[in-house]
């Protein structure tokens, strides 16, 4: 008997054009646009637009970075108010009260003991403690970086040309904090009774700053000072000077690419 093997030819299916198809996806997918935002003047009026940089307005939302650093700075600028004194550290107490024996009463060497009435206090609060914690330098500069993203991204970042006065004048700095909010479209920035806005200053102007002093709602600093504890507790970020406030700020987070 004889027997005869059978041959089987396997198909092979063809493989279809993958690579060209996403080859041409990413052809006819257009470039993210580069970010720009407008500057507003003190009249309330649109001066122009400024272009941003990426590596401060362009960055992702790190919220574990965020709450590291933020919970960080809060720590280290707590105060060690708390202090008790030992029954080693106050006053008086020097002479036995009662002889050891004899009396009926308890034996007791000092009044300054802790179950005493305004003896030492045992295990309380003392002023050596700290609370300072360590921060990286790239840590800081990529929470900055992250929060001032997230401020941009949810338009709560304003451009300003200038903010001058002649005088520190209240009045007029009322002005134009209304006409800028007006041409925004922010007018809680005018309104908002308690944390408005932090305004960020390129260089040192004592006329305006003090002209925003007496406003409760707002926070004066300078551009190279701010801090993600600042930015997040107002509302809305007022940049005054686009062209030297983002060098700055450019300068200060360009350590912040490699920070993941």
């Amino acid at each position: 008997m004889t027997t005869t093997a059978k041959t089987t030819t396997k198909k092979t299916a063809t493989p279809r054009s993958v690579t060209a198809v996403n080859v041409n996806e990413s052809a006819t997918k257009k470039p993210a646009a580069p970010l720009s935002a407008p500057v507003y003047t003190m009249a309330g009026k649109q001066a122009g637009t400024v272009s941003l940089p990426e590596t401060v307005f362009g960055v992702p939302w790190k919220a574990d970075l965020v709450h590291q650093v933020v919970t960080a700075m809060q720590a280290n600028a707590r105060p060690t108010v708390a202090h008790t004194k030992t029954r080693g550290e106050v006053r008086g107490g020097g002479k036995k009260p009662w002889k050891q024996k004899g009396t009926g009463r308890a034996r007791h060497g000092s009044s300054r003991s802790p179950i005493w009435r305004g003896g030492g206090t045992t295990h309380g609060p003392r002023a050596e403690r700290s609370y300072t914690q360590k921060i990286n330098r790239k840590m800081r500069a990529g929470a900055l970086a992250s929060v001032l993203s997230r401020k941009f991204k949810d338009g709560k970042v304003l451009f300003v040309d200038t903010l001058s006065f002649d005088a520190p004048k209240t009045k007029d700095a009322k002005v134009a904090l209304v006409a800028i909010a007006k041409a925004a479209g922010t007018p809680t920035l005018a309104t908002r009774r308690a944390h408005a806005a932090l305004i960020a200053f390129s260089s040192n102007d004592l006329a305006a700053k003090k002209s925003f002093t007496n406003f409760g709602n707002l926070l004066t600093e300078d551009v190279r000072n701010i801090n993600p504890v600042e930015v997040l507790r107002y509302q809305y970020l007022l940049i005054e000077k686009p062209a030297e406030a983002l060098e700055a700020l450019s300068a200060r987070l360009s350590s912040a690419k490699r920070v993941s």
